[in-house]
Protein backbone atom coordinates (compact mmCIF):
# COMPACT_ATOMS: atom_id res chain seq x y z
CA UNK A 1 0.00 0.00 0.00
CA UNK A 2 1.37 3.36 -1.06
CA UNK A 3 0.90 6.38 1.24
CA UNK A 4 0.94 9.98 -0.03
CA UNK A 5 0.73 13.13 2.05
CA UNK A 6 -1.88 15.65 0.88
CA UNK A 7 0.05 18.88 0.36
CA UNK A 8 -3.00 21.16 0.67
CA UNK A 9 -4.14 19.70 4.03
CA UNK A 10 -1.55 19.23 6.78
CA UNK A 11 -1.87 15.79 8.34
CA UNK A 12 -4.11 14.34 5.59
CA UNK A 13 -3.03 11.20 3.72
CA UNK A 14 -4.08 9.13 0.74
CA UNK A 15 -3.69 5.36 1.03
CA UNK A 16 -3.49 3.61 -2.35
CA UNK A 17 -3.80 -0.16 -2.09
CA UNK A 18 -2.78 -2.65 -4.74
CA UNK A 19 -5.87 -4.48 -5.96
CA UNK A 20 -5.15 -8.02 -7.16
CA UNK A 21 -7.28 -8.44 -10.27
CA UNK A 22 -8.16 -11.67 -12.05
CA UNK A 23 -11.08 -13.18 -13.98
CA UNK A 24 -13.18 -13.37 -10.78
CA UNK A 25 -12.83 -9.67 -10.00
CA UNK A 26 -10.39 -8.29 -7.46
CA UNK A 27 -9.13 -8.62 -3.91
CA UNK A 28 -7.75 -5.62 -2.07
CA UNK A 29 -6.56 -4.82 1.46
CA UNK A 30 -8.17 -1.49 2.35
CA UNK A 31 -6.96 -1.15 5.96
CA UNK A 32 -3.60 -2.19 7.36
CA UNK A 33 -2.66 -1.45 10.98
CA UNK A 34 1.06 -1.24 10.22
CA UNK A 35 0.60 1.14 7.29
CA UNK A 36 -1.65 3.40 9.36
CA UNK A 37 0.85 3.32 12.22
CA UNK A 38 3.74 4.13 9.81
CA UNK A 39 2.37 7.67 9.27
CA UNK A 40 1.90 8.34 12.98
CA UNK A 41 -1.80 7.50 13.27
CA UNK A 42 -3.22 5.24 15.95
CA UNK A 43 -5.04 2.44 14.10
CA UNK A 44 -6.91 1.51 17.27
CA UNK A 45 -8.37 5.01 17.65
CA UNK A 46 -11.06 4.24 15.07
CA UNK A 47 -14.25 3.21 16.87
CA UNK A 48 -17.05 3.29 14.31
CA UNK A 49 -17.54 2.11 10.72
CA UNK A 50 -20.37 3.55 8.64
CA UNK A 51 -21.48 3.47 5.02
CA UNK A 52 -23.68 5.76 2.92
CA UNK A 53 -25.28 5.07 -0.45
CA UNK A 54 -25.87 8.00 -2.81
CA UNK A 55 -27.37 8.39 -6.27
CA UNK A 56 -25.63 10.35 -9.05
CA UNK A 57 -25.44 14.06 -8.24
CA UNK A 58 -26.25 13.66 -4.53
CA UNK A 59 -24.08 16.02 -2.54
CA UNK A 60 -23.28 15.40 1.13
CA UNK A 61 -21.51 18.08 3.11
CA UNK A 62 -19.62 20.01 3.99
CA UNK A 63 -19.64 18.45 7.47
CA UNK A 64 -17.40 18.65 10.51
CA UNK A 65 -17.59 18.25 14.26
CA UNK A 66 -17.26 20.92 16.92
CA UNK A 67 -15.35 20.18 20.11
CA UNK A 68 -12.42 17.80 19.60
CA UNK A 69 -13.44 17.26 15.99
CA UNK A 70 -13.49 13.91 14.27
CA UNK A 71 -10.82 12.17 12.22
CA UNK A 72 -11.93 9.69 9.58
CA UNK A 73 -10.84 7.36 6.85
CA UNK A 74 -13.07 7.71 3.77
CA UNK A 75 -13.27 5.30 0.82
CA UNK A 76 -15.66 4.87 -2.09
CA UNK A 77 -16.30 1.13 -1.99
CA UNK A 78 -18.66 1.16 -4.99
CA UNK A 79 -18.96 3.72 -7.80
CA UNK A 80 -17.14 7.05 -7.91
CA UNK A 81 -17.28 10.22 -5.80
CA UNK A 82 -15.79 13.70 -5.97
CA UNK A 83 -14.41 14.18 -2.45
CA UNK A 84 -13.53 17.51 -0.79
CA UNK A 85 -11.60 18.39 2.37
CA UNK A 86 -11.28 21.91 3.81
CA UNK A 87 -8.78 22.59 6.62
CA UNK A 88 -10.54 24.63 9.33
CA UNK A 89 -7.94 24.24 12.10
CA UNK A 90 -6.83 27.80 13.00
CA UNK A 91 -3.30 26.74 13.99
CA UNK A 92 -2.71 24.59 10.93
CA UNK A 93 -0.12 25.64 8.34
CA UNK A 94 -2.74 24.78 5.69
CA UNK A 95 -5.64 26.64 7.39
CA UNK A 96 -8.47 27.17 4.89
CA UNK A 97 -6.66 25.02 2.35
CA UNK A 98 -8.83 22.84 0.12
CA UNK A 99 -8.15 19.55 -1.59
CA UNK A 100 -10.35 17.60 -4.01
CA UNK A 101 -10.04 13.95 -5.01
CA UNK A 102 -11.82 11.32 -7.01
CA UNK A 103 -12.34 8.18 -4.95
CA UNK A 104 -13.62 5.07 -6.69
CA UNK A 105 -14.21 1.36 -6.45
CA UNK A 106 -11.59 0.85 -9.18
CA UNK A 107 -8.77 2.11 -6.95
CA UNK A 108 -10.19 1.56 -3.44
CA UNK A 109 -8.10 4.60 -2.44
CA UNK A 110 -8.68 5.77 1.15
CA UNK A 111 -8.44 9.37 2.31
CA UNK A 112 -7.51 10.23 5.91
CA UNK A 113 -9.30 13.43 6.99
CA UNK A 114 -7.81 14.95 10.17
CA UNK A 115 -10.04 16.22 12.99
CA UNK A 116 -10.98 19.87 12.46
CA UNK A 117 -11.36 19.55 8.69
CA UNK A 118 -14.67 19.82 6.88
CA UNK A 119 -15.53 17.00 4.50
CA UNK A 120 -18.06 16.51 1.73
CA UNK A 121 -18.56 14.60 -1.48
CA UNK A 122 -20.73 14.27 -4.55
CA UNK A 123 -21.70 10.97 -6.19
CA UNK A 124 -20.51 10.75 -9.80
CA UNK A 125 -22.10 7.40 -10.66
CA UNK A 126 -25.68 6.12 -10.55
CA UNK A 127 -24.82 4.45 -7.25
CA UNK A 128 -21.92 5.34 -4.98
CA UNK A 129 -21.26 3.66 -1.63
CA UNK A 130 -18.95 5.59 0.67
CA UNK A 131 -17.37 3.91 3.69
CA UNK A 132 -16.17 5.80 6.76
CA UNK A 133 -14.00 4.69 9.66
CA UNK A 134 -14.39 7.31 12.41
CA UNK A 135 -12.35 7.92 15.56
CA UNK A 136 -15.23 9.02 17.85
CA UNK A 137 -18.79 7.90 18.45
CA UNK A 138 -21.21 10.24 16.68
CA UNK A 139 -22.72 13.03 18.77
CA UNK A 140 -25.35 14.97 16.78
CA UNK A 141 -24.99 17.92 19.19
CA UNK A 142 -21.51 18.55 17.72
CA UNK A 143 -22.55 18.45 14.06
CA UNK A 144 -21.61 21.54 12.04
CA UNK A 145 -22.52 22.00 8.39
CA UNK A 146 -21.15 24.56 5.93
CA UNK A 147 -22.96 25.60 2.77
CA UNK A 148 -21.56 23.52 -0.08
CA UNK A 149 -21.77 26.55 -2.38
CA UNK A 150 -20.17 29.10 -0.06
CA UNK A 151 -18.46 31.63 -2.38
CA UNK A 152 -15.47 31.95 -0.04
CA UNK A 153 -14.69 28.26 -0.55
CA UNK A 154 -15.50 28.33 -4.29
CA UNK A 155 -15.61 24.55 -4.65
CA UNK A 156 -16.13 23.52 -8.27
CA UNK A 157 -18.54 20.61 -7.81
CA UNK A 158 -18.56 18.56 -11.02
CA UNK A 159 -22.35 18.14 -11.27
CA UNK A 160 -25.35 20.25 -10.36
CA UNK A 161 -26.57 18.99 -6.97
CA UNK A 162 -29.32 16.40 -7.58
CA UNK A 163 -30.44 16.08 -3.99
CA UNK A 164 -29.44 17.63 -0.67
CA UNK A 165 -30.57 16.83 2.86
CA UNK A 166 -32.42 19.61 4.68
CA UNK A 167 -29.32 20.02 6.85
CA UNK A 168 -27.10 20.60 3.80
CA UNK A 169 -29.65 22.75 1.96
CA UNK A 170 -30.07 25.10 4.96
CA UNK A 171 -26.40 25.18 6.01
CA UNK A 172 -24.87 28.53 6.92
CA UNK A 173 -21.86 30.00 5.18
CA UNK A 174 -18.30 29.44 6.31
CA UNK A 175 -18.11 32.48 8.66
CA UNK A 176 -21.22 31.41 10.60
CA UNK A 177 -20.15 27.76 10.72
CA UNK A 178 -16.74 28.72 12.12
CA UNK A 179 -18.52 30.48 15.01
CA UNK A 180 -20.31 27.18 15.75
CA UNK A 181 -17.05 25.25 15.66
CA UNK A 182 -15.46 27.67 18.11
CA UNK A 183 -18.50 27.67 20.43
CA UNK A 184 -19.60 31.21 19.55
CA UNK A 185 -23.09 30.40 18.34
Amino acid sequence: MKVTEVAEIDGAFLFDPTPHVDARGFFCRTFDVEVIRSVGLDPHAFVQDSVSRSARGVLRGLHLRAGRGEAKLVRCSYGRIFDVVVDLRPGSPTYRGRACFELSDATQRTLYVPAGCAHGFQALTETADTSYRIDRPHDPAEDVTIAFDDPELAIAWPLPPALLSARDREAPGLAEALKQVRGGA
